[in-house]
């Protein structure tokens, strides 16, 4: 009766590999930042932009399905296609609408992934979300 359940489980484990959490931050060692202190008034740093929590969410929502945590490029990707597959290369922008929509826009940025190309056309994707429920009501690419 137990050899059963015991073969089952060694079976199912291997499986347990392929479910992969988020990466966790990364922090700096303490002598990195030595000397670097927060601002007497944190919310009113020159450039700043104030994001609401639901907002927020929706981009997050948004970026991980535009470019999930764990999407890789191709092993023949060239430099632009692997800097298009990095994060940090969009800029988002998001507003509410009625009814708990939010609407969000995610487009290259200008700059890091042209070299020398020309600019990147029609690379980006809007999003409405609805966060009563968090989920995507639409997307066009």
């Amino acid at each position: 009766m137990k050899r059963p359940l015991l073969l089952a489980l060694c079976a199912l484990l291997p499986a347990c590999a392929l479910f992969r959490r988020p990466p966790r931050p990364v922090y700096a060692p303490p002598q990195e930042a030595t000397g670097i202190t927060f601002p007497p008034e944190p919310r009113n740093l020159e450039g700043s932009v104030s994001v609401t929590g639901p907002l927020f969410v929706a981009m997050q929502l948004a970026m991980e399905d535009f470019r999930p945590w764990d999407l890789t490029p191709p092993k023949d990707a060239t430099p632009r296609e692997e800097c298009l597959y990095k994060r940090e290369s969009y800029d988002m922008s998001a507003a509410p609408g009625a009814d708990g929509v939010v609407f969000v826009q995610i487009w290259p940025r200008p700059g890091p992934c042209e070299m020398g190309m020309g600019p990147i056309l029609d690379f980006g994707a809007n999003y409405i979300i609805d966060t009563k429920t968090w989920r995507i009501l639409a997307i066009t690419h």
